[in-house]
């Protein structure tokens, strides 16, 4: 099969469950209770109410299902590979998680295709104002062998980005304002650990080109 109808045949598969990095609104933990190596995150938001339970909704770029509701809170698991492999093991009460629930089928896609399957975390390393906006700059394990590269997309707990500096294990953002305000970018600080989905497109790309040698 032609590398681009593969491209084409893969990328389609993954509309079905799809993101767009897009942020719709804050949510707040309002309860944390661990069962085995499991953790039920108990969420207040300003869409609870029109959730319904089995539903996908994104939480710092996690893919989570709702278990269940009760007036403006859901719940949601984590299990724990998923614990492991992002910050949601981090989380405190009252902290703030970026929510977007899955992509309506022929709705725009304003950001790029995000499956909300975290591949790593970072760390930030570096935050800069620059006359109304923000670059910040993150650095994460290169053992797994994601890249990045520059202008290409990124996405930092489940905020679609674009990439304005690009290293072998670090890369930068800029933030605009309302960016800034409306997600989580506003609590971070230098150390804080985020979540970070490379772009599909590109992983796959890299995946085909090492097949084939």
């Amino acid at each position: 099969m032609p590398l681009w109808l593969l491209l084409h045949y893969k990328t389609s598969q993954l509309i079905r469950y799809m993101f767009t990095g897009i942020i719709e609104t804050l949510g707040k933990v309002e309860k944390l209770e661990k069962e085995g190596g499991n953790l039920h995150i108990t969420v207040a938001s300003d869409i609870t109410s029109e959730l319904k339970i089995d539903q996908s909704v994104s939480h710092n770029g996690v893919c989570l299902t709702v278990v269940s509701l009760d007036g403006d809170n859901y719940t949601v698991t984590a299990i724990e590979e998923t614990l492991n492999k992002t910050n949601l093991s981090d989380l405190e009460l009252g902290e703030v998680v970026n929510l977007e629930r899955a992509m309506v089928l022929g709705a725009r896609l304003d950001g790029h295709i995000v499956q909300g399957h975290v591949d790593q975390t970072a760390v930030c390393k570096s935050i800069e104002e620059k006359n109304g906006s923000w670059i910040y700059s993150f650095e994460y394990d290169p053992k797994l062998n994601n890249v990045t590269i520059e202008k290409g997309s990124i996405t930092v707990d489940g905020v679609s980005l674009t990439v304005v500096d690009s290293q072998k294990n670090s890369f930068s953002v800029a933030i605009i304002p309302y960016t800034h305000e409306h997600t989580r970018f506003h609590t971070y600080k230098v150390g804080t650990t985020v979540n970070l989905e490379f772009d599909v497109v590109g992983k796959y790309v890299s995946r085909l080109l090492e097949l084939r040698g």
